[in-house]
């Protein structure tokens, strides 16, 4: 069994003059679950190297037993600093692909046609695809071989507008996951604001905010098992 995760490049709050980045629970919650399951996990980002962390989710109120677990694991931490460059991945060395969120992905992987098309490639060879967070974000211009697209008539679910609004930043991000993929003739649905929530849609695996990252993973493990 073996995983790509693809985390942002992205450091800019739009024009905040803040930082960005990768949520660090939404990397390292399904980082344990893939290795806990035996997976081979390869760490990846549109630049390569060290990815940039959302300073707020290392804030310690967004800390959980795997954060803290990441944190006393140089292995990791190495494997973290060093990812691969995005456009080195082939869909056909991997099994599947996780996407962690993070506010970064809306600015980067949204737009980046190397996503774009390693997505296309792992859906068309049949292999599972899978976003927590904002990252169902990225699926925007993903497309069908017909041309349509990959979401639409699909169901999904990421992060809400009361969520986004929860952490004002409805007016700074380019675009509203849910408003996107709604707008994209997805079949949206979501949970509670800031629940655990997980959609499956065949090999589409989505999942709503942060709590939902483990979940995602563990969803993920099941359909490679």
């Amino acid at each position: 069994m073996k995983i790509v995760m693809v985390l942002t490049s992205h450091s800019e709050l739009g024009n905040t003059g803040k930082k960005t980045g990768f949520w660090l629970e939404e990397f390292a919650a399904p980082y344990y679950v893939f290795k806990d399951a035996g997976a081979e996990v390869v760490l990846a980002s549109p630049a390569g190297g060290q990815p940039p962390l959302d300073p707020k989710s290392d804030l310690p109120d967004f800390q959980t037993e795997l954060t803290h677990r990441f944190k006393a694991d140089p292995a990791a931490q190495q494997a973290l600093a060093n990812t691969v460059k995005l456009d080195s991945v082939r869909a056909d060395d991997f099994d599947a692909v996780f996407y962690p969120g993070g506010h970064g992905p809306l600015w980067d992987l949204a737009e980046s046609s190397t996503s774009i098309a390693l997505i296309e490639a792992f859906e068309r060879a049949g292999k599972p695809v899978s976003f927590v967070c904002h990252a169902p974000g990225v699926l925007r211009h993903v497309k069908t071989t017909s041309g349509e697209p990959l979401v639409k008539g699909r169901k999904v679910t990421g992060f809400t507008n009361g969520e986004e609004a929860d952490v004002e930043l409805t007016n700074v991000v380019p675009f509203l996951v849910e408003d996107e993929l709604i707008a994209l003739g997805a079949k949206y649905d979501k949970g509670p604001n800031w629940a655990p929530f997980v959609v499956e849609d065949g090999k589409l695996i989505t999942g709503q905010n942060p709590a939902s990252s483990e979940a995602v993973a563990k969803a993920l493990v099941a359909m490679l098992s």
